[in-house]
């Protein structure tokens, strides 16, 4: 077992999982205090790095693309001091990071694990029931449905039409932005069949965030809904599985060939024998591509 204490917060590593506690220190964001401990499988890890700094480093793990529901949701975009993945290292125990990068690197090696994408989450999300209050609104979410409530900062247009209910199975896309500089952030719900490009300070289905305390705890409603749709891989694999009436653009003729169409056809297989598409999913996809033969 290789651990590593700091104010930052500890982490643990028994050859399976690494467990990653935040620190109590003040500094520690309020994001990482409200997420708690997190385990993440060897599995998920694509790799981890340790950087030298001249009063303190900084353990970073990258995970593998599509593993996580909260960095699928937030694309990225969670800054240093709120990112779980990432533990700041006294200069006095840069020895004992060392040695734990070493130990997961060795494991992952041992393991063979690949740094690829994955087909589902290995992370649960957030739980559930869920409720956040920041910039324009108030975000709930009980696994089932989605509530915006909005507060006397609310867009007047917005308010208008009262609070909003999003049922999970009518919601096709969640996206988390922190405000940068002069740009506000949001919290935006894609709804199925009723896409907006209106700015979150206007759309019924967005909480505008301006750059305060709580804005980042948006981002766990966000992870606790990605956690729940489709996962990415499986969205992939039905659309291009479409047929060509139905697709946005018309595909390139190539697509058509019929080796191809083969191809594809053993693709949709093997997802569906790996678990990544159900049976009906796996149906409704080969009937496409046979049509399209």
């Amino acid at each position: 077992m290789a651990e590593i204490i700091q104010k930052d917060g500890t982490w643990t590593f028994d050859g399976d999982a690494l467990r990653l506690t935040p620190g109590r220190d003040k500094s520690v964001s309020l994001l990482r205090r409200t997420v708690g401990e997190l385990t993440v499988p060897l599995g998920a890890l694509a790799g981890i790095s340790f950087e030298q700094g001249k009063k303190a480093g900084r353990l970073r793990l990258r995970l593998r693309e599509g593993a996580d529901p909260l960095l699928q949701a937030t694309g990225g975009r969670l800054t240093e001091p709120h990112d779980p993945y990432q533990l700041i290292v006294e200069s006095d125990r840069y020895g004992v990071a060392e040695y734990f990068a070493d130990e997961v690197r060795g494991a992952l090696l041992l393991d063979q694990v690949p740094s690829g994408p994955v087909d589902a989450y290995l992370l649960p999300g957030p739980s559930v029931p869920l409720s956040v209050s920041a910039g324009d609104g108030t975000a709930s979410f009980d696994g089932e449905q989605v509530r915006l409530e909005w507060n006397w900062k609310t867009d007047e247009g917005k308010a208008s039409a009262g609070a909003r209910t999003l049922a999970l199975a009518d919601i096709a896309a969640v996206e988390w932005q922190p405000a940068v500089g002069l740009e506000n952030g949001h919290l935006r719900f894609t709804v199925s069949k009723a896409p907006t490009k209106a700015p979150p300070k206007h759309d019924p289905n967005a909480v505008e965030l301006w750059g305060f305390k709580k804005d980042p705890l948006m981002a766990l409603v966000a992870a606790a809904v990605q956690a729940r749709l489709p996962h990415p891989a499986r969205r992939t694999a039905l659309e291009e599985a479409r047929p060509a009436d139905e697709a946005p653009a018309a595909a390139p003729a190539a697509e058509d060939d019929h080796d191809a169409l083969l191809r594809r056809l053993r693709e949709l297989g093997e997802l569906h024998r790996s678990g990544v598409l159900t049976d009906e999913e796996f149906t409704l996809a080969k009937q496409a591509v046979l049509k399209r033969m």
